[in-house]
This record gives C-alpha cells, structure tokens and sequence, in this order.
C-alpha cells in the first residue's frame, strides 16, 4: 500500500472567483503552465470549442460557471441568450446539456434579485458533486482490478478532464495507491496527443510508474501478454450502454475482446444520455483536418493533402466488460444493467 492519499496533489486547473474563471490552457501543456480568463459566458464557449479546455465532466463544470457569469447582472435574458452559445461548444459531450439543463432549471426557480447568487452557488456545488463523483467511482473502480495490474488507457481522463482526480486516471490513481496497478502504457492519443501530453504528464506528476506508446502499439503490447487491464472514460453513454469517447477508443475494445482482457468504462451518471437510444445516434464531432496533417504547426503531410479528423468513435456495449460510475457497477454493460444502477 503506498503512503500517499487518493485526492493528494490536485492539479489547481480551474479557479472560480465570483466574477471570472480561470482556467488553464491545455493546449500549451506539458511545456507550459498558462491560464486564460473568462468573463463571460462566450469567453467560456471559446475555451471549451478551442480546446483551451477538455473532457467531459470538466466542460459541464465550466458551462455551469459559464451561465453563472451570464447571470451577473440579475437579468434572465442575459442567461438565455448565453445557453445555446455555450450548447454549441462541443456536441458530443453530453455532461455540457446536463450542466445547461440543470443551470436553466436554477435560473428559473427564483426571482431575477438573486438570479447571480443562486447561479453562482449551483456552479460551484456542481462542480463540487463532480469532485465527490470522482473519489467514489475511482474507489469502486481499482476494487475490480487484480493486484500488480499493467493498464492501457487512452486519451486523457484524468484531473485535467474533471473537477477532481479524474474517472478513468482516477481508478488507475486508486489501483496504484491500493497496489492493483503496477504500471500504465498511455496511449499518445493522435491527433491531439492528449495522452502523451496530458495523461503522462499527470502521472509523472503523481508518481505512477508510466510508459508512453503510439497508439499503434497497443495491440502488440496485448499479444505479449503485458496488458491486464484496458481503462477509458467517455463523453456520452447511450441508453443501451454503448460508449463514445475519443477515436480509437473502439479500436481499443476490439483488441481487449480478443485478447480476453478486461475493458473498463469509468464515467459519472452525467455522461449517461437516456435520450439517446444507442450510439449510432450519437452526433460526432468533426473538427479542423489541420490538427491532422500538422502537429504544433509543422506540417507532415503533402500540401493539398485530404484528411479526416473524427474527434470520437463509438464502442458497442458487448465489448465493455464494466461500467464504473459513482452510483455502481454495471456489469454486463447492458441497457437494462444501466438504468438499474442510475436508479439505485
């Protein structure tokens, strides 16, 4: 067991001060530690679609503050004139409809002479209850994991993505401090390389033995008989319990299948989407092809290349073996397993 605690060493990466949010630039790390200030709910809806910030949880979190900085004036119509600029930032993730919805139904509730009091506290207890959601599945999480476990996970779930230790980095934080997790390969996570420069740069901070792969090398590494265990979040859950999250999560799944290797899902009840059926209704995002053929803006493709750039892919549910959420364990991941943990 090591010494150390489960919620040590918080990376301070969103900062609410009443009046503004500051939130660190993702797109400058591991190099450099720069924040951005947001005043308004449109400054938030710029951060969230450039990517100065990212994941799921953390974007509801920001959009929640978003609308408590359109409320600053007491006005209801500057907070429904702020919604859809925000709703528009990022489509796939589901966790910004629910702060949205949830932010609305605040806003509502109460007379306009305490509108910005009211949005400003339910901000900030909804970043709290994500705090709180994330301790408790990374708990349920590493419970599954057999001891001294060598773990792939992809793209970056971790506190960068959320209000606390993260949902997939979370589980893998817990399995090392409890002895389940010997090692973690993160996957580079192209095109963005948000597991080479966000996940290995929060496990370097925290200690955790890791070692960086291209994300063509995981099925080698499963063949081998190196991996025991493969951990991912997502950004939206069908009602199916079929799992979107970053491309080449599906890829991912395929692989752990036939190698016979357990694949964790780690995500809070508000990435589960009722509404949508099954995860071929999930919208998926396109983003710029330059991401692609460039990386920090040097070019490594032919001018006048074509590219695609899916931010997303969507993985069946028969090739998850767990879903892990603050609530419990769905296990089968199935539609009928899943309402009955949402329900619990």
């Amino acid at each position: 067991m090591r010494t150390r605690t489960l919620n040590e060493d918080p990376i301070k990466h969103i900062v609410w001060k009443g009046d503004l949010l500051r939130v660190l630039d993702q797109r400058y790390l591991p190099m450099t530690a720069k924040f951005v200030t947001c005043r308004t709910a449109a400054n938030v809806a710029k951060a969230t679609k450039d990517m100065v910030l990212r994941g799921a949880p953390l974007i509801g979190c920001a959009a929640a503050y978003g609308m408590a900085l359109a409320a600053r004036r007491n006005k209801l119509k500057d907070v429904l004139a702020a919604e859809p600029i925000l709703r528009r930032a990022r489509p796939t993730a589901v966790n910004l409809m629910h702060a949205l919805d949830h932010m609305m139904s605040v806003a509502k509730a109460g007379p306009e002479s305490s509108l910005s009091k009211r949005m400003s506290a339910a901000a900030v207890a909804y970043y709290k209850d994500d705090l709180g959601f994330n301790a408790r599945m990374a708990t349920l999480g590493a419970r599954l994991l057999k001891k001294g476990s060598n773990v792939i996970t992809h793209c970056n779930a971790g506190a960068l993505a959320t209000a606390g230790i993260g949902t997939a980095v979370g589980m893998i934080r817990a399995g090392w401090l409890s002895g389940k997790v010997a090692h973690v390969y993160p996957c580079e996570t192209r095109p963005y390389l948000q597991g080479a420069r966000l996940t290995l740069w929060e496990l370097m901070q925290a200690g955790i033995p890791a070692t960086l792969i291209t994300d063509n090398m995981a099925a080698h590494l499963m063949k081998t008989k190196k991996i025991d265990a493969v951990i991912v979040g997502s950004d939206r859950i069908a009602a199916n319990a079929d799992v979107c999250n970053k491309i080449g999560t599906y890829g991912l799944a395929i692989l752990a299948k036939h190698h016979g290797i357990p694949f964790y899902v780690v995500a809070p009840c508000t990435t589960v989407d009722l509404s949508t059926k099954h995860g071929d209704a999930i919208p998926i995002e396109e983003r710029s092809t330059r991401e692609v053929v460039e990386i920090f803006g040097v070019r490594i493709a032919p001018r006048g290349a074509q590219a695609h750039h899916f931010g997303f892919d969507v993985t069946p549910h028969a090739l998850v073996t767990a879903i892990i959420t603050e609530k419990g364990v769905v296990s089968p991941a199935n539609g009928v397993n899943l309402r009955k943990v949402l329900n619990h």
